[in-house]
C-alpha cells in the first residue's frame, strides 16, 4: 500500500498523540499515526498510579486516564488516522516511511515526519553483573506490566537495583501487592528519580534506600536465591568487596536507566547528541534532517509526561507548518552545556523575536545552585535555586531578541 500524507507520526504514545492533534490543529489535513502496539497510549497503559496531568490538565490522573484524554480527542478528530499493529521499518531522509502491518508492506510519503518512539529500559546484559542466569531478574517496567496488566506477581521477596522513577514506583507496588522489598540499591550518591517518589514510594512504606551501593553478584540456578550487594567507592564506583553481604531474595528488579529508541532516527542521517542519545534539534524540534522532527522520550528522557505533551505539541505544530510550506528557514546558533550541566534541549536556536524554553539536566547534586544562561558577554538568565539534582529536569525561558550568537547554560555551586 502506497499513500501520501501531510504529517506522519511514528509512535502512538503520549508524545505521538499530542503531536498528531497539534499538527491537525495547525492545518495538516492528513495526519497518520503508526503504532506497533495493539492499543494507543504507549507506556501509560501500564502506569496505573496517579500523579499525571498536574501541570498539563491541572488535575491528578492515572497514566491510563491521562492517555485516554488524548485517545478520545484523536478518535473524534477527522483527518487523524491511527494504524495499530504497525511496525515502522525505516524513515528515509526524504521522508518516505516504510512499515509493515495488517495491510502488508506500507510505504508512506510524508510532507513531514514526527519521531515519537519513546524509550526502552537498560537490561542486565548492559550491566555485566556476575552470576548465573536464573528466573526472577526483571526490568522494573517488565514487572510493572506483569503486575498491572497481566495480573501476575514476579516474586515475593524483592531487591531493586537503581532508584529511577519506575523502580521506586514498583518498590511501592510490590509492597502493596504483599511482597517484601528488602532494599533499593543506588550506585550513585543521589537518586535518579523524583524526590516525591522517594518520599511517597519508599519512606511512606518503610523501604530502605542505600546510596553508593550496587549488586555485584546474582545467586541461584533455576530461580534467584539471593544477591550480593556491596558499597562502592564514591570516586571510582568500584565495589568495595570488604563491605559485601548476601541478601536473600527471589526477585531482582532493575531500574538502571532508559535508552531512547533512536534506530529509526539514525537512519534519517540526523545528527545525534552523544549525551541524550537523541537527535540534535532546534527550538521547533526539527532535526538536522530537514522536515523530520523529534519529541518526547525519543529525544531526551523526561521525568514528567506533562512536559512530553508540551514538547510534542511544539513538534507537531512545526511539522504541520513545514508540510504546508510555512516554516521559515533561518540561521541557527548553538546552545552549549557548561559547568555542571549535562545537556540542553534544544541544542540550536533561531535568532529573532519571541521566547524559547530550554530544558536541561545537571550531572550532580547542587545545594544550593546558581544557574547562568548567557550569550557572549550578555547574561540572559541568572537565578539561584536551593537544590538541583540529576533526577529532576530543569527548564528556563530566554528572550530570543537578545540572542545574537551561541548560548551557554551553566550551573555552579552556590
Amino acid at each position: 500500500m502506497d499513500r501520501k500524507v501531510d504529517v506522519a507520526v511514528i509512535g502512538g504514545g503520549p508524545a505521538g498523540l499530542a503531536a498528531a492533534l497539534k499538527a491537525h490543529e495547525a492545518g495538516a489535513r492528513q495526519v497518520l499515526v503508526m503504532e506497533r502496539d495493539s492499543y494507543p497510549g504507549g507506556i501509560l497503559q501500564q502506569c496505573i498510579h496517579n500523579g499525571f496531568g498536574l501541570h498539563y490538565f491541572g488535575e491528578e490522573l492515572t497514566g491510563p486516564e491521562y492517555a485516554q484524554r488524548f485517545v478520545d480527542q484523536v478518535e473524534h478528530t477527522d483527518g487523524i488516522e491511527v494504524m495499530l499493529d504497525t511496525m515502522v521499518l525505516s524513515v528515509s531522509p526524504d521522508r518516505v516511511v516504510t512499515a509493515v502491518g495488517k495491510a502488508g508492506l506500507i510505504t508512506v510519503q510524508a510532507g513531514a515526519v514526527v519521531l515519537a518512539m519513546g524509550c526502552r529500559e537498560r537490561t542486565r546484559g548492559a550491566l555485566g553483573i556476575a552470576g548465573t542466569r536464573p528466573a526472577g531478574v526483571y526490568t522494573a517496567g517488565c514487572a510493572q506490566r506483569l503486575v498491572n496488566m497481566e495480573g501476575m506477581m514476579p516474586g515475593r521477596r524483592v531487591v531493586v537495583l537503581g532508584s529511577g522513577d519506575i523502580g521506586l514506583i514498583m518498590a511501592r507496588r510490590m509492597v502493596w501487592e504483599g511482597a517484601k522489598v528488602e532494599m533499593v540499591c543506588e550506585l550513585m550518591p543521589y537518586s535518579s528519580g523524583l524526590n516525591r517518589n522517594i518520599v511517597q514510594c519508599l519512606e511512606d512504606n518503610g523501604i530502605p534506600l542505600y546510596f553508593n551501593t550496587t549488586v555485584v553478584e546474582i545467586h541461584g540456578q533455576e530461580r534467584v536465591e539471593g544477591v550480593t550487594v556491596a558499597e562502592v567507592d564514591p570516586a571510582t564506583r568500584a565495589p568495595k568487596m570488604e563491605t559485601a553481604r548476601f541478601v536473600p531474595c527471589d526477585t531482582l528488579l532493575l531500574s538502571v536507566g532508559l535508552i531512547p529508541e533512536n534506530e529509526l532516527t539514525k537512519g534519517t542521517g540526523a545528527d545525534m547528541d552523544p549525551v541524550t542519545s537523541g537527535a540534535v534539534v532546534d527550538a521547533a524540534r526539527q532535526t538536522t534532517a530537514e522536515g523530520i522532527f523529534a519529541c518526547g522520550n525519543v529525544l531526551h528522557v523526561h521525568d514528567l509526561v506533562d512536559n512530553v505533551s508540551r514538547e510534542a505539541a511544539i513538534a507537531g505544530e512545526n511539522a504541520a507548518k513545514y508540510a504546508l510550506g510555512k516554516l521559515n528557514k533561518a540561521e541557527t546558533v548553538r546552545v552549549m552545556a557548561q559547568g555542571g550541566v549535562r545537556y540542553v534541549v534544544p541544542q540550536r536556536l533561531v535568532k529573532g523575536e519571541g521566547k524559547a524554553e530550554l530544558y536541561f539536566r545537571v550531572g550532580a547534586a547542587f545545594k544550593p545552585a546558581r544557574l547562568t544562561i548567557s550569550c557572549a558577554e550578555r547574561v540572559l538568565v541568572s537565578k539561584k535555586k536551593l537544590v538541583m539534582t540529576p533526577g529532576e529536569m530543569e527548564k528556563a525561558e530566554i528572550d530570543l531578541s537578545q540572542v545574537d550568537g551561541d548560548v551557554t547554560v551553566r550551573v555552579e555551586e552556590g
